[in-house]
């Protein structure tokens, strides 16, 4: 039988790992590959691709684990967030902090010497942004906190498209702005289900701070909102038929949920409202690859 000290190197590497958010991170590095691939006719060149997909996914772990840091003190009164490498004493502060210096600096380095330095500076200003802008101050200062601080988290498909192009395009600003629109319904349906520990560490989100029932008139609001932005890539020119009727489909789905919420009030619905909003962002992102390299026209 091995004994607890013998199992804690073996583990190590997991808990550096669960410092990354790796599904929040999987679904940054998915959104900004689709903002690579949408800024070619064809496929990018191999090497840059790689190079840029590694870089950002290493500036959004080493933000999550900035994250870790500064959130430690709530982490441990929230039952959803107890269990993570700092509250359980699994790694401390200084080896998190520089873990996330070496990941951050490698990323900045990476994106700037090999893939150009205007994607290394919109990427570091969305580091800041998300780790220390929202993380630090908007988080704990107004109930508006996600919807500021969606910025950062919507620029991912903008790196990618900066990375492969060296320039933002008004295409990818389009991009950028289905992800900030939905951002608050998506973050919004979890903060209902778990406010009681959102109010418990004192993090004014908006069920906290205007009750559950406004803040439900808000996701249905943001759903209608997000549903008529994610039609402006058809609008434009940008996309085709698959990706509208993608669009169209995918934004009934979440407005059905968003009325199910208005309608059922319980935690359970909210829970199912979030996970949908996660495979939304993902399928509206896939149908704009698929029109993108399978255009369908009427002609």
């Amino acid at each position: 039988m091995r004994s607890r000290m013998t199992d804690k190197p073996a583990l190590s590497w997991k808990n550096y790992l669960e410092l990354c958010k790796p599904r929040v991170v999987a679904l940054i590095v998915f959104t900004a590959i689709v903002g690579m691939l949408l800024a070619v006719p064809g496929m990018p060149p191999l090497a840059l691709f790689v190079y840029a997909t590694i870089g950002i996914g290493l500036a959004a772990s080493s933000a999550a684990a900035i994250n870790h840091f500064i959130d430690q003190e709530a982490d441990a009164e929230m039952a959803r967030t107890r269990n993570r490498p700092l509250p359980t004493g699994e790694l401390n502060s200084r080896q998190v902090l520089l873990f996330a210096a070496a990941i951050g600096l490698f990323a900045m380095g990476l994106l700037a010497g090999l893939v150009n330095v205007l994607t290394a500076v919109l990427t570091f200003l969305s580091l800041i942004g998300y780790a220390f802008v929202y993380t630090i101050y908007l988080k704990k200062a107004t109930p508006q906190n996600i919807v500021i601080g969606g910025a950062a988290g919507a620029a991912p498909p903008v790196l990618g498209w900066a990375a492969m192009t060296g320039n933002v395009h008004p295409h990818a600003l389009l991009l950028f702005l289905i992800i900030f629109v939905w951002t608050p319904p998506h973050f919004w349906a979890l903060a209902i289900a778990k406010r009681e520990e959102y109010a418990k560490v004192s993090i004014p989100m908006l069920p906290v701070t205007h009750g559950v029932e406004f803040t439900r008139l808000q996701i249905l609001l943001y759903t209608i909102l997000l549903l008529i932005t994610t039609l402006l890539p058809y609008l434009t020119g940008m996309t085709g038929l698959i990706y509208l009727a993608s669009a169209v489909l995918l934004g009934l789905g979440f407005l059905y949920y968003a009325v199910q919420m208005m309608r059922k009030k319980d935690n359970k619905t909210a829970m199912r409202t979030f996970g949908y909003s996660i495979v939304y962002l993902m399928l509206i992102f896939a149908a704009l690859l698929i029109d993108h390299y399978f255009p369908l026209s009427l002609s």
